[in-house]
């Protein structure tokens, strides 16, 4: 029997039985079970979210197996060779293999995210360019061997450079992508909301391969207008109600400021000796004197290179167990450190308190937030109030809009065709707020203050 007609099925609770044909479980096997990649079970896909939402507890594993399985469907759909399914299925399930920690969070322990989880992708995808990995994964693929050409294509649409197929980018990284249409319901589902859902069977049912500027792109007939429509409402939705809540954010915040304090504070703070010889300690010494002196730095990408090179080791053995069990250990301690005090916060779950602010005030209160931090300071710390703004947009006309083709097979962008979408593209949005220490708020000066921005 053909191995087309022969299926690996995994149970999912958000796209139910994702069926395999065998010459695809066997493409994606020898990734799966790799142990960089196990350690995304470790992960938690929303950082802190499951403290607001208690679901929330799924994994990057779980959305990389969805994002790989969306990427299979869709090629079918449009039609792909099989060695072009193989190369965007793998490129879908290694995407997010560079996160850290509790996820986006982790690259804020950086000054202005400079590291992000995409710089560490290509440290982890060396580990799979191996004589030895090639040799075993081909032994098993006689049909559709792995080569260093292939690999290249593969590690290209992961981040984002040329030379790809553009169709083949599109499934990989778009704002049509496999990634997003699979986060969005999973999301949703983990958290127990209805925001995110949208029929992502029609969505495939809809997706053609679509001419642009003699370039094949990945696009919907007209009869796909109203889901994605619904689609990017439910991006949207998911975005100020899920990505963006403001309890979550805060309480992210206030894991960064521990793990940064904890960072400037563990070479010379006595108590955090014991720390510091972990991998997470040393990983925060690293950092910290990475932070200090990208500044002064002559060359800062080459001694971004050095550092990630340098701290790859201990950063690929990091998940949310390492940073969980220093914040038990440091809630622990008797000692009236910012480190230990944050981490009684959230291992207490003493939830900070939420001041909702109009994007109108802000340059007023980031004014005001200056001056008070001046005068008061060090009376009243950078974790016990701080101002957090997310800024953030639906959808982007100007770059790389979804591409729609009707009747007359002529192909334009989706915001030409639908006046709600064209309503809200290239709009930027705004949610900020001060995040307060609860407990901190019993000062007297912070209340006034308090009471004067929200008048």
């Amino acid at each position: 029997m053909h191995t087309e007609n022969i299926y690996h099925a995994i149970k999912d609770p958000v796209h139910g039985t994702m069926q395999f044909t065998m010459s695809e479980n066997n493409w994606l096997k020898p990734f799966i079970d790799s142990p960089d990649f196990q350690r995304l079970r470790h992960i938690k896909q929303l950082g802190m979210g499951d403290f607001i939402f208690p679901g929330a507890v799924h994994t990057r594993f779980n959305h990389c197996l969805g994002c790989a399985y969306i990427a299979g469907q869709i090629s079918h759909k449009i039609g792909l060779a099989e060695e072009e399914r193989q190369l965007v299925m793998i490129a879908c399930l290694l995407h997010d293999i560079g996160h850290g920690p509790f996820s986006h969070t982790f690259e804020d322990l950086f000054h202005k995210k400079l590291i992000r989880h995409e710089a560490w992708t290509p440290f982890f995808l060396a580990e799979y360019r191996t004589k030895n990995f090639f040799s075993a994964y081909n032994h098993r693929n006689p049909r559709h061997c792995l080569t260093e050409e292939k690999f290249s294509l593969i590690e290209a649409m992961i981040m984002h450079k040329a030379p790809v197929k553009q169709l083949l980018a599109d499934i990989v990284s778009s704002q049509l992508d496999a990634d997003r249409l699979d986060y969005l319901l999973r999301d949703s589902h983990f958290c127990g909301v209805a925001y995110g859902e949208f029929d992502l069977r029609w969505m495939l049912n809809s997706m053609v391969i679509v001419d642009s500027n003699q370039d094949e792109r990945l696009g919907l007939t007209h009869k796909g207008i109203g889901v994605v429509e619904h689609y990017l409402m439910a991006r949207r939705l998911m975005t100020r109600n899920i990505y963006l809540h403001q309890k979550k954010l805060a309480l992210e915040s206030f894991l960064i400021k521990l793990l940064i304090s904890l960072a400037e504070n563990i070479d010379n703070y006595r108590p955090y000796a014991e720390i510091k010889k972990t991998r997470l300690g040393i990983f925060l010494s690293n950092a910290n004197q990475f932070n200090q002196t990208i500044n002064a730095a002559t060359d800062l990408e080459q001694h971004k290179q050095n550092f990630l090179r340098e701290n790859y080791a201990n950063y690929k053995e990091l998940c949310d167990y390492d940073v969980f069990a220093i914040v038990k250990l440091l809630a622990q301690m008797d000692i009236q450190h910012p480190a230990a005090q944050i981490a009684q916060r959230l291992h207490h779950r003493q939830m900070p308190k939420i001041i909702r602010l109009d994007v109108a005030d802000i340059p007023h209160v980031k004014k005001q937030l200056a001056e008070f931090k001046i005068t008061h300071h060090p009376e009243i710390q950078d974790w016990q109030l701080t101002l957090i703004q997310t800024p953030h947009q639906s959808y982007t006309v100007e770059d790389d809009p979804i591409l729609i083709t009707n009747e007359q097979g002529i192909v334009r962008p989706l915001n030409e065709m639908s006046m709600m979408i064209d309503a809200i593209g290239d709009k930027l949005e705004h949610t900020a707020f001060l995040c307060v220490d609860k407990i901190s708020y019993a000062n007297l000066a912070l209340q006034n203050f308090i009471k004067d921005v929200i008048k």
